[in-house]
């Protein structure tokens, strides 16, 4: 399995899910950009090229992951933490070699991506 959602991100994604029209699925992937070079890109669509694209189900969510991210992104766990300025997702890669300080942006030993040079 490529990727895995922790429960609690599980009932998070489904809920909104439930706010989206049609039969989508979560998207998850990469971009470049942010301060190390690599950013996450996580959405919901409904499409899918069966050319460029990996589906698999994880916690019931059925995932898109564009074949090239999939060896960056392998074996990421996406979670949802609960705070008391809110909740959101955090994402664990274990291929990250380098994280920016807020989080979102990462590079691995293979993949230096783009750096924002404005970051």
């Amino acid at each position: 399995m490529i990727l895995n959602i922790t429960e609690a991100a599980s009932h998070q994604i489904k809920e909104m899910m439930k706010e989206e029209e049609g039969d989508v699925r979560l998207r998850f992937g990469v971009k470049g950009g942010g301060c190390s070079g690599l950013s996450y890109a996580m959405g919901f669509e409904d499409d899918i090229n069966e050319e460029l694209d990996l589906v698999e189900e994880s916690s019931g969510i059925p995932v898109v992951i564009n074949r090239q991210d999939a060896a960056i992104v392998e074996g990421t766990t996406i979670d949802f933490k609960q705070n008391m300025m809110g909740g959101g997702f955090t994402i664990d890669n274990p291929n990250a070699i380098v994280s920016c300080g807020c989080g979102s942006s990462f590079k691995t030993a293979t993949n230096a991506g783009t750096p924002d040079p404005n970051c």
